[in-house]
């Protein structure tokens, strides 16, 4: 009988459970649906802005932001989410951004963590985290991409940092979702176009001050704001496929315990039938 109580009190634990896995993975399941909406309407905002201003750099014109220096020290900003039970997501762009800053053993490797995960990870590691912006909320905020844009570019021109790499996981589908490690300064020009792109002419109206000027903040807004929304689609991704997982998995649980309990009852059913039986038997002889 107390195993019977035993199995009843673990169903009724994993049913519990299962409930708040399916709801997690409803919430999950709405939040991915704006969120991915708004990181596929972003891309070729971003992409657009990142090409205008590479070939504005290719005219050789000069700022502090498309100067090239040996990376000796090298920004990374890192997103992650602020809490867990999204699979592998924090892992594996924890361990992604671990590898890049390893690979700069001989340089000093120094972090903005974006997300709470990312931070504690890298402050266990004795990672030198220059700038952290914890929470980052439910959803990605323009006002948070302005800020570490800002911070970003004020890093690199007073030589805080040589080269500033974004580590972000980018959504491609509900069931893939890749990281990924993207150069954010100094500005490159487009490799593509050989000879032709270095020697196209450009007219600049007003100035090419005044371009560059309003150029540049609006690029490193929209590359730090682009990775935010790919981050927060991947993570929701993520987290709604970990929590159907769960739920299959505590209803797999819910079955193995039913038939267990039931074959706990069917055998104390047949021991206690086969003593009735045995104790009339020892009456009747």
């Amino acid at each position: 009988m107390a195993e019977l109580v035993e199995m009843r009190r673990r169903i009724r634990s994993v049913r519990s459970i299962q409930q708040v896995t399916r709801a997690m993975q409803m919430v999950a399941a709405a939040k991915l649906r704006r969120a991915q909406e708004r990181a596929q309407a972003a891309r070729p905002y971003a992409e657009k802005i990142q090409e205008m201003l590479a070939r504005v750099a290719s005219t050789g014109a000069r700022h502090p932001l498309f100067e090239v220096r040996p990376p000796e020290r090298v920004l990374y900003v890192v997103f992650t989410s602020d809490r867990g039970l999204a699979g592998a997501y924090n892992v594996n762009v924890v361990k992604r951004a671990a590898f890049e800053i390893a690979r700069h053993a001989d340089s000093t490797a120094l972090l903005l963590a974006v997300g709470r995960r990312g931070r504690e990870y890298f402050r266990r590691r004795g990672t030198r985290i220059l700038a952290e912006h914890v929470p980052v909320g439910e959803d990605a905020r323009v006002t948070m991409a302005r800020a570490i844009a800002a911070q970003v570019q004020r890093f690199f021109e007073e030589g805080a940092c040589d080269q500033v790499q974004l580590v972000y996981t980018r959504y491609i589908s509900t069931s893939r979702q890749q990281v990924t490690v993207e150069q954010l300064l100094p500005v490159v020009p487009p490799a593509a176009g050989g000879q032709e792109a270095t020697e196209r002419e450009y007219i600049f109206e007003p100035a090419l001050a005044s371009v560059l000027g309003s150029l540049v903040p609006a690029y490193l807004e929209a590359g730090v704001y682009h990775a935010l929304l790919e981050a927060k689609a991947s993570e929701h991704a993520a987290r709604m496929t970990a929590m159907a997982n769960a739920t299959d998995n505590a209803g797999e649980m819910i079955e193995e315990l039913t038939l267990e309990m039931n074959s706990i009852r069917q055998a104390n059913i047949t021991r206690e039938i086969a003593e009735i039986v045995g104790g009339a038997e020892a009456q009747n002889a």
